[in-house]
């Protein structure tokens, strides 16, 4: 019989959802563009069975892939499991076997040594087929249109690292999927590589190049000319595994880096660029480089984020220093210093989640969008949330600017990550729409809401309504029909 923790990540908006649906014609309040037409991917991590700890990680639960296909002013929904090796060995059991969050120690013994990948964070369609990424393992292949299960892949062979980022970019001048992946050479190693493969799916080379210190290395950017790397120290060593602490810790004694590889270069040709100060940051808005300036822009927090990572040396969590803003860094590839030659932040706003025009990812670009936390704002929905993210405002920044556009969802709504969509045959940066799913706390029940990316201070112009409530989501990305099928 499964009984799941009645802790803050099992319960009320997170409760687990575990179903496996289709339905077809969803109801649509509004009137979806009759020009979209295409396919979103979006992901939740959820448990199939209950944990084998109590205290367990939200972050550790399997993915579940959902797709909603928009066409002709419809859209279909369709929910899968992604298929790892770990969620067929636990289907076949009946019973969780894999322990806590990045903790291969806390098995149990008939899965050691196999890959515990849960698929959890991101998917995104390249060369025709859906990648299901989690980032301490290789990458899971998926049908994108059935969500069929491939299996992992290490691109015949060519990819020597272990592990693949659930933060690819797709370069639109070469088409290519850009990535990197961190302890390479095994959990806790500080070996990371960068990498590129073309758009049908060949690798096409991989560099390797060590961290400063083994962290989360959850995200990164690339410019016309560079890979980019932040090292924030939510860091770990085997004492906290042996522990069975969680996997991941803060500490505020380790400096923050800014690595600036060259594309086509090697390791010897990286540079290590350190930030005056220690501060969070995690997901990134865009980099672009001129010339041999490098500038990155990424929500900034003085102080740790995440309180189911807490600080090591056991300093309480601070919510005030946890409220990220968005942040541009520069540094100079040719200047002589070591230190970043500017730190400027961009708005008062605290908010995660950027996200932009893909087709501008690695160029000198003028809109991000990206989820905010009013907290001045009234909330119905449960108390004692998780991450205490209330991220109830949308965002729609200009960086040529600086003018900022709002738009509220209500007091019992909590959104997800928004995804732009460009308008079929526009080649103008931002015209197009914003996605993204909105979780009612009090009905229990999501809608998939459609904003025009320029006007979102005028609110949805679609709500897709679903008859159920999809559990919190990670990531999500857009592939238009013609990319799929």
């Amino acid at each position: 019989m499964a009984k799941f923790p009645q802790t803050r990540g099992f319960t009320h908006g997170l409760r687990p959802f575990r179903a496996e649906c289709d339905i077809i014609d969803l109801e649509v309040e509004g009137d979806i563009p009759a020009d979209l037409d295409g396919f979103f991917h979006r992901v939740q991590p959820d448990p199939l069975y209950p944990p084998k700890f109590e205290s367990d990680q939200f972050f550790n639960g399997d993915g579940m892939i959902s797709l909603f296909r928009i066409k002709g002013g419809k859209a279909d929904f369709r929910q899968r499991w992604a298929q790892t090796d770990k969620w067929k060995l636990e289907r076949e059991a009946g019973k969780a076997l894999f322990g806590a969050y990045r903790n291969p120690l806390t098995d149990d013994e008939s899965v050691k040594g196999r890959i515990r990948s849960t698929a959890n964070t991101t998917p995104i369609v390249h060369g025709g087929k859906l990648y299901a990424l989690k980032e301490d393992s290789p990458p899971l292949i998926m049908d994108p249109v059935t969500l069929d299960t491939v299996g992992f892949s290490d691109f015949d062979g060519k990819m020597l690292n272990q592990t693949f980022s659930a933060h690819p970019k797709i370069d639109p001048v070469t088409g290519n999927m850009c990535n990197f992946g961190y302890a390479a050479k095994g959990l806790l190693t500080r070996d990371c590589s960068y990498m590129e493969i073309s758009p049908q799916g060949e690798l096409l080379f991989e560099t390797f190049f060590e961290a400063p210190y083994y962290c989360m290395m959850h995200d990164f950017a690339i410019t016309n000319d560079y890979a980019v790397f932040h090292i924030v120290p939510i860091t770990s060593n085997w004492p906290r595994l042996e522990a069975n602490l969680p996997h991941f810790g803060f500490d505020t004694t380790l400096p923050v880096y800014l690595g600036v590889l060259p594309r086509r270069g090697e390791a010897k040709d990286m540079r290590w660029f350190k930030a005056q100060n220690t501060v969070f940051a995690s997901h990134v808005m865009n980099a672009f480089n001129q010339g041999s300036k490098v500038t990155f822009d990424i929500p900034v927090a003085k102080g740790n984020l995440f309180p189911f990572f807490p600080d090591i040396h056991g300093q309480p969590f601070d919510a005030d220093a946890a409220q990220p803003r968005l942040t541009r860094w520069i540094v100079d590839m040719s200047s002589a210093a070591d230190e970043f030659e500017s730190v400027q932040q961009l708005t008062e706003l605290a908010g995660e989640f950027p996200r932009i025009d893909d087709r501008v990812v690695g160029q000198p670009y003028k809109y991000g969008w990206m989820l905010i936390m009013d907290t001045d704002k009234p909330f119905e929905g449960p108390a004692g949330r998780m991450s205490g993210l209330i991220t109830n405002m949308l965002l729609h920044y200009n960086h040529i600017t600086g003018e900022e556009k709002t738009w509220w969802v209500g007091p019992q709504e909590l959104m997800q990550e928004p995804c732009f969509v460009a308008r079929a045959g526009s080649v103008k940066e931002g015209d197009g729409y914003i996605l993204t799913v909105s979780d009612n706390q009090v009905t229990n029940y999501s809608d998939l809401l459609i904003l025009h990316a320029l006007d979102i201070e005028n609110g949805p112009i679609a709500r897709i309504k679903l008859p159920f409530r999809l559990r919190f989501g990670l990531h999500g990305t857009w592939a238009d029909a013609n990319k799929v099928l």
